[in-house]
C-alpha cells in the first residue's frame, strides 16, 4: 500500500489496522494517535545492575559497549549519534553526526564553526550525546548509570528488550587547530572540497550553485593540497 502524505512516499507491506486507519486521520489534518506503537518489556528480573558493568570507569565501560556495537552486523555506523545543544536563551536542538574519536579527555567530533550547532556552543558550551544501538536489545536497572556514562550494558540479547543507548553530557571545548588540521587532511579530497563549498546552516541560491562550486574547487585543488577553512574545526 503506497501513501504519500506531505509529499513522501513510501511502501508499507502489511499495514497494521490501527496504522492504516491513522494515516487516513493524517491524511485528514487529525492528530495522530501513536499510543498503540509499544513493545513489550520484561521485568526487573532480567534487569541490568552495576555488578555487571565491565568496569566503573567511564571511558572504559564505553569502550566495552561501543565494542559491541561495532561488531554488530546490524548496526551501520556505531559511531553515529545525536549532538544537542542549546542556544544561551533555552533554545534546543539537535542533529546526527559521527564520533570521531574518545578516550580519558573526552569525546571527539568535527564541525563547522558557522554551522547552527557551531554557534550555539560557542555562546553556550554544554551539549549532550546519545547513542542509540537499536538492534542491540537491554533491559537496564537502577544501577545501570553507575558508572558515570548513562545508558545500556552488556547482557544477553532478547527481542523483547528495550533498545540500547548511551547518554553523555558535559562541557565542550575545541581541540587544538593542529588536530583538527591533520583531520580535515585524512579526508578524501572530495570530502574536503565539499566541506569548503557546504557554508552549513547558511542560504544560497539554489542546489546548482553548489554544483558549480564543487566544479570549480576541483578543478582548482586537482594538483594541489585543499586548504582547511578556518571555519573547520574539532570539539
Amino acid at each position: 500500500m503506497t501513501r504519500g502524505p506531505l509529499g513522501v512516499t513510501g511502501t508499507l507491506r502489511r499495514l497494521p489496522r490501527w496504522l492504516g486507519y491513522l494515516c487516513q486521520l493524517c491524511g485528514r489534518g487529525a492528530v495522530m494517535d501513536l499510543g498503540p506503537m509499544r513493545k513489550s518489556y520484561r521485568g526487573d528480573r532480567e534487569a541490568f545492575e552495576e555488578t555487571h558493568l565491565a568496569s566503573l570507569d567511564p571511558m572504559k565501560q564505553f569502550a566495552s559497549w561501543f565494542e559491541e556495537a561495532v561488531q554488530c552486523p546490524d548496526i551501520g555506523e556505531a559511531n553515529a549519534m545525536c549532538l544537542a545543544t542549546c542556544t544561551r536563551d533555552g533554545k534546543p536542538s539537535a542533529r546526527m553526526l559521527l564520533l570521531k574519536g574518545f578516550g580519558q579527555d573526552g569525546f571527539r567530533f568535527f564541525t563547522n564553526y558557522e554551522s547552527r550547532k557551531g554557534k550555539e556552543l560557542d555562546s553556550n558550551p554544554f551539549a549532550s550525546l546519545v547513542f542509540y544501538w537499536e538492534p542491540l536489545h537491554r533491559q537496564v536497572g537502577p544501577g545501570a548509570a553507575g558508572a558515570g556514562v548513562a545508558g545500556r550494558a552488556k547482557g544477553s540479547t532478547r527481542p523483547a528488550r528495550t533498545p540500547q543507548q548511551v547518554r553523555v553530557e558535559g562541557l565542550v571545548q575545541r581541540l587544538p587547530e593542529p588536530e583538527a588540521e591533520s583531520y580535515f587532511h585524512s579526508r578524501p579530497k572530495s570530502s574536503q572540497i565539499g566541506a569548503v563549498v557546504s557554508r552549513q546552516s547558511s542560504v544560497i541560491p539554489d542546489r546548482e550553485y553548489l554544483r558549480k562550486k564543487n566544479e570549480e574547487l576541483e578543478q582548482l585543488y586537482r594538483e594541489q593540497e585543499v586548504p582547511k577553512p578556518t571555519y573547520c574545526t574539532g570539539d
